[in-house]
């Protein structure tokens, strides 16, 4: 087994695409829709919030899952079979050679443009010396032995192999024909050629103090500052906010219920621990045309099909394969929830966000 050099290329993907919340459930089909400044709106519904889903940061956990991999690659790089890799060499530490594809696979991961390459390279070149000094300590260690590296590795092998499949059988994404487009956004009026901008003043409390008392306040206060005076007298602590969100940001139901209240409207929506209470400030038009929409109901739409296919060949391997369960409880769970589990896990923010604002309507008084 070519030891260093394939857990070297296992590193490379993990730490690039797949420690993130998403990858864990194998993500294939929906790639984020970047954010334009025309256009902000977070789509309620399972179709609506997955165009505007965003790229997400890497928390530090993630990085810690990357690092106990790479940890577990140096060492595989002691297991007794080094062979040369293949590629001229760069650079050598401690007779491990690093070598120009493995540059060039950094530099292609980090998208470098042409410009910046040679900068870029003498960067990227010191930070695989720097890895390999980590894989070289980590294979004096034994880290390989480790139960739980070794469980990492076979874990990120399995998701790197179920995706390669998957991308070989969806393919290319097929472009939606402009007929589509313009479906999509005659169809979604609130989304696009209707919008409406709702600003928002917001007293942030905690849901502990939302007693039937401060709720009486709420019914009888003229305006927000006789609210947040009473807070204020009554020594609850508060913060103050100023959002904008428009009918492309809301569940279609929260939507509709702020355009149907007056301006300086006091209401209440519960968020677990915390709750607003909220003045609309201001209602205005905020429409976005077809010539500016098009581009993300394009990726939205190719981004969609994607998704079914995935889903449908996943519930075509289901169906064609005999899966067992000896665990009575897990067997009637993953029969509950296999459908949702054949979506890509980019869906799962989109369904979060459609929750949350299942949660708003809930709540709002």
């Amino acid at each position: 087994m070519h030891c260093v050099y394939y857990v070297y290329n296992i590193i490379n993907y993990l730490t690039n695409n797949y420690f993130s919340e998403e990858s864990e459930q194998c993500s294939l089909a929906m790639q984020p829709a970047r954010r334009a400044g025309f256009f902000q709106p977070s789509y309620p519904s399972s179709e609506g919030a997955r165009l505007n889903h965003f790229i997400h940061s890497r928390p530090a956990p993630r990085l810690l899952c990357a690092a106990l991999v790479l940890l577990a690659a140096a060492g595989l790089s002691a297991c007794g079979n080094k062979e040369k890799k293949a590629g001229q060499a760069l650079a050598s530490v401690n007779g491990e050679e690093i070598t120009v594809l493995q540059l060039n696979e950094e530099l292609q991961r980090a998208g470098v443009q042409a410009p910046q390459q040679a900068a870029a390279s003498k960067q990227l070149l010191e930070s695989l010396i720097d890895r390999q000094l980590l894989q070289n300590e980590a294979a004096k260690e034994k880290v390989d032995r480790d139960p739980k590296v070794m469980q990492a590795i076979e874990r990120a092998k399995a998701l790197i192999v179920a995706q390669a499949y998957m991308q070989k059988r969806i393919g290319a994404a097929t472009r939606p024909s402009k007929a589509e487009v313009e479906e999509y956004f005659a169809k979604n009026p609130l989304f696009f050629s209707q919008r409406k901008q709702f600003d928002l003043r917001e007293l942030v409390i905690p849901t502990a103090a939302l007693n039937d008392e401060l709720k009486a306040v709420m019914d009888r206060a003229k305006s927000l500052e006789d609210v947040a005076q009473w807070l204020d007298e009554h020594k609850i602590a508060f913060g103050r906010t100023q959002v904008s969100r428009t009918s492309a940001d809301l569940a279609p139901e929260l939507s509709g219920k702020l355009q149907s209240m007056p301006k300086g409207q006091l209401f209440i929506v519960r968020e677990g621990e915390r709750s607003l209470l909220i003045a609309l400030a201001d209602i205005k038009d905020s429409p976005v045309g077809l010539d500016a929409a098009a581009p993300q109901i394009e990726q939205f739409l190719a981004n969609k099909k994607n998704k079914d296919a995935a889903e449908a060949e996943l519930k075509r391997l289901r169906a064609s394969a005999k899966i067992e369960y000896f665990n009575k409880d897990a067997a009637a769970s993953a029969s509950a929830s296999a459908p949702a589990a054949a979506a890509p896990a980019a869906a799962a923010p989109a369904n979060s966000a459609h929750e949350a604002n299942e949660r708003g309507v809930a709540g709002l008084k």
